[in-house]
């Protein structure tokens, strides 16, 4: 037996070496130990936001070589279907038009823009405290996806994703730590009419989060009407522009090189309003880039680069997410494949082109081909979001309740993720070498006196600082954890999802705002 405090500051307790405590206070082994993981940590041992970087698939001469390379393409290929407005913004900027009337652009031209384009931005919560910096080596995890089918929580199979769904994921989101962003996870397949839809899924975000959002519009026209609900949300006409608190998702590129006229369109309207812009380029292996990997790389880095080009001829400097997001496909049957070896090494290497080129990253992880929430989800999602975190991605994507090829979202696959990215930032965060964690004095004292370092302060400063304590992952003995009801991870997480959701019920929309929304609108979520 040894004497050790719970936690610094409290009394001490009798502990067996197996760890298990006797009784104290009247309560059990049990109970106690349950306090003890009820209690806040006094610090966040996996704060997101920690840099990354130190996973580099691509050596220095590969980075040139796919760079040279797809400068290549833009100049000698170059783009096609470019509408008339960018055209003639590109030309004037040094573009010129091939024989083919495709849109060519000289290494000149794009290494100039390049040098001129956005290298960091804040990207804001309405809530100041989840304001974000994008760029540099900091990773965050985000949401992202267009799940048609969801996870039901009761069933557990899948069905039409509604916009009932995609308000208690946004709540649900708004409670997870790890979740940096709100980005739509799933569309609500019950609205059919699509300016209802985008307005409708807007609002869902607002009303369930103040953490910063980001939609996408099907039309040009649908952006000002919600850049107006957002106005009225924060108090006035024009408060949007002030403190863009959500992104434009566009994907302006048809793979193989073609800009997409409605994409451009929708750019164009998000730009004249301050939003800042993810632009997403989703290519994929053997279908619309190149199979081998370097080859896609090099198409999907050009690609992302006409997307840079498109944005900056219009407004040098504008404040957008280099977005290159090479997907993989199984050659075997032409299915999209979300996780594996090969996805999460593409968007590895993908988040270190672009931290070379100096530009704010994204990539996507975590999109599980897993139908259940199950070894295989836990397989693929930890080992994309271990890859593309280290890499250094800015903003990844994706990254947390994607299942099913990103045809489906979970519940539960969201609360998990939350806690396997707290273990990503565990990792992401290192080891601190100084003085005092070297323990040489913690060491020495263990030799010469208690002959063990239970108990230490040494011991307790790295209990507290060093180690992560999760809450769903089940550590105990097997007799304990029959016990305790012997639940797998998809049940505790469906019991932690039902805690959440019965009791986190934000209304972060004043009710003078929601009326005037509601009288301007087809809003068909229940005003309660």
């Amino acid at each position: 037996r040894f004497t050790v405090p719970l936690r610094p500051g409290e009394p001490e307790g009798s502990v067996l070496m197996s760890g298990r405590r006797t009784r104290r206070g009247g309560q059990t082994s049990r109970e106690a130990m349950h306090a003890l993981r009820a209690l806040p940590p006094a610090m966040d041992p996996c704060p997101p936001g920690a840099p990354g970087g130190r996973y580099q698939p691509l050596g220095e001469s590969d980075l040139q070589s796919i760079y040279e390379t797809a400068l290549r393409v833009l100049s000698e290929i170059g783009m096609g279907q470019s509408p008339d407005a960018l055209t003639e913004k590109a030309v004037a900027a040094g573009a010129h038009l091939g024989d083919n009337g495709r849109l060519c652009f000289p290494r000149s031209m794009v290494e100039d823009i390049i040098a001129g384009a956005c290298r960091s931005f804040v990207f804001h919560g309405r809530d100041e405290r989840h304001d974000l910096t994008v760029g540099g080596d900091r990773v965050h995890f985000g949401t992202g996806g267009a799940a048609v089918q969801t996870l039901d929580r009761e069933s557990g199979v899948y069905r039409p994703s509604t916009l009932v769904d995609l308000a208690d994921f946004t709540r649900l989101a708004d409670s997870l730590k790890n979740i940096a962003w709100f980005t739509r996870c799933c569309v609500a397949t019950d609205v059919p009419d699509n300016f209802d839809l985008d307005i409708n899924t807007a609002y869902a975000l607002i009303r369930g989060t103040t953490k910063p959002i980001g939609t996408s519009f099907f039309l040009a026209d649908h952006v000002a009407p919600a850049i107006s609900m957002f106005d009225q949300v924060l108090g006035g006409e024009g408060r949007f522009r002030e403190r863009p608190f959500c992104k434009a998702h566009i994907s302006p590129v048809i793979s193989p090189l073609r800009y997409g006229e409605d994409a451009v369109s929708v750019t164009l309207a998000v730009m004249a309003h301050r939003m800042p812009i993810n632009a997403i380029i989703a290519a994929q292996s053997g279908a619309t880039s190149p199979a081998a990997p370097a080859g896609m790389l090099v198409s999907t880095l050009a690609e992302t680069l006409a997307a840079l080009v498109m944005v900056n001829v219009f407004e040098p400097g504008y404040p957008m997410i280099f977005s290159n997001w090479p997907f993989v496909i199984d050659l075997r049957t032409g299915s999209f494949s979300g996780s594996g070896g090969e996805i999460s090494l593409l968007n590895a290497a993908s988040a270190q082109l672009t931290n070379w080129l100096g530009l704010p990253s994204g990539v996507a992880s975590s999109m599980a081909d897993a139908k259940a929430v199950d070894a295989q989800m836990g397989m693929e999602k930890a080992l994309s979001a271990l890859a593309t975190g280290l890499a250094g991605g800015n903003m990844i994507y994706e990254s947390s309740g994607m299942m099913a090829s990103l045809l489906g979202v979970s519940f539960e696959a969201f609360v998990i993720d939350d806690e396997m990215l707290s273990m990503v930032y565990r990792l992401l965060r290192g080891i601190e070498v100084n003085e005092d964690t070297l323990g040489y004095e913690a060491i020495q004292q263990a030799v010469f006196g208690d002959g063990h370092f239970l108990g230490s302060a040494h011991t307790m400063a790295a209990m507290e600082r060093d180690y992560y304590y999760p809450k769903l992952s089940d550590r105990q003995d097997p007799v304990s954890w029959l016990e305790t009801g012997g639940d797998d991870m998809w049940q505790r997480a469906g019991k932690r999802v039902g805690e959440i959701l019965d009791n986190h019920k934000p209304q972060y929309i004043e009710p003078a705002a929601d009326r005037a929304i509601r009288e301007q609108f087809n809003i068909l979520l229940p005003a309660d």
